[in-house]
């Protein structure tokens, strides 16, 4: 994440209560999420890669105490003993089960207790722009990963979920794309701008040229999925790459997970849970590909300035996959830890765009950048199509 002199801290009371009531509504929006819990479920790992909620919320404290209360108004930590228990690098997913967290009524203890050491500095150091926002966004991050636990077993509240269809088009058909938009060549800014909030992997930005492409009007639907399953999607070796075939081999993935998953949601909303590997089988299944970051985001670009049969439809059900590993843009510089994004550039992560219907708008702009490993269905994650397009075939609906 970047800053710059336009975007220095302030102490102007206007900041600090505009600040305090969003983080108020953050925290509010928090808590009811997870308040027809018992107890037990609150405090059990739901899977090896999925925190206990009662860590989340413990480690939500801790962060906002480091960064709103240690950091920028220098001083010492509540909990210094719990520093390490809270550290996302000190404690892998695997074994935050096996520690010795604080349970749910003393993690909200927590939460309160430094939201008053946060708001008390912010009367005395008033709000920085990158750090309160920065905190701010990461408790909505952690709502949605909640969201993604409490899914797994089946604790969400009632109502809550993916279930509204995209519109049926082509004839009424739920066709695998939607019909296309094509774009032309061309070049453009990618990244954040300099004046807004955004993280560092989104900086800076750089011209990217983008060769002529069509990409899918909308997400991949519950029933061309099913289309694809019942087709041999996972016993047709010319469909998958070799790691994405070598993972499905290794750990049995036949589709029945995804086939019993599908079968009992809506036909037209987008098909969700689904891994990277899926996801390009399923591409190269229909002769087509994943979308390149930049591809996704030159379409995003224009679809926020455009309408109708000019834009992507259904962006922010489902995070979508693009066939990008994660790296940082030209010229990166990390801020202001490198653990948020450096550590992860060149492992094998692949790049989502796009949020997803647990996500908050205020995290998911068109240039936020989220990750994860290919093998990887916790995430709400679902599929756009992409295909090449020869740069001299005319289409009216073609621009850039």
């Amino acid at each position: 994440m970047s800053t710059t002199p336009s975007l220095r801290g302030s102490v102007a009371a206007d900041d600090v209560a505009r600040m305090a009531a969003d983080l108020a509504a953050t925290r509010a929006r928090t808590l009811k999420l997870v308040a027809h819990l018992s107890t037990a479920d609150l405090e059990r790992q739901i899977d090896p890669i999925l925190s206990p909620l009662a860590w989340d919320l413990g480690h939500i404290a801790a962060y906002e105490d480091l960064w709103c209360v240690h950091r920028h108004a220098g001083l010492d930590l509540l909990h210094g003993d719990l520093a390490a228990v809270y550290d996302a690098f000190e404690t892998p997913r695997a074994v935050r089960g096996d520690l010795d967290i604080l349970g749910h009524a003393a993690s909200v203890q927590y939460l309160d207790d430094v939201r008053a050491r946060t708001l008390r500095a912010m009367q005395t150091h008033g709000v920085d722009p990158v750090i309160h926002e920065m905190v701010l966004q990461h408790e909505l991050q952690h709502t949605e990963t909640m969201r993604q636990a409490m899914e797994v077993a089946g604790l969400l509240p009632a109502g809550d979920g993916l279930r509204t269809e995209l519109p049926r088009t082509l004839g009424g058909v739920h066709h695998p794309t939607g019909g296309w938009l094509d774009l032309d060549a061309g070049s453009f800014t990618m990244g954040a701008g300099p004046d807004v909030f955004a993280y560092d992997n989104e900086r800076p930005q750089h011209q990217v040229h983008v060769p002529a492409f069509r990409i899918a009007r909308r997400p991949v639907t519950n029933a061309s999925w099913l289309t694809f399953t019942e087709g041999g999607g996972y016993v047709r070796r010319e469909w998958w790459s070799d790691e994405g075939w070598a993972w499905k081999e290794d750990q049995d993935i036949n589709g029945d997970r995804a086939v019993a998953d599908v079968a009992a949601a809506p036909p037209g909303a987008p098909v969700c849970h689904i891994s990277w590997f899926e996801a390009d089988a399923f591409a190269r299944s229909v002769g087509a590909r994943l979308p390149t970051e930049a591809e996704w985001e030159r379409a995003a670009r224009r679809t926020a300035a455009s309408a109708g049969p000019a834009a992507l439809d259904g962006v922010g059900r489902v995070w979508e996959w693009t066939s990008t590993e994660f790296d940082g843009y030209p010229g990166f510089a990390p801020h202001p830890y490198r653990e948020y994004s450096e550590v992860f550039f060149r492992q094998g992560y692949r790049v989502l765009r796009g949020g997803s219907w647990a996500a908050d708008p205020r995290v998911t702009t068109r240039t936020f950048r989220n990750w994860d490993l290919p093998q990887r269905s916790q995430i709400f994650a679902g599929v756009r199509l992409a295909a090449d397009r020869p740069a001299s075939h005319p289409n009216p609906e073609s621009g850039s």
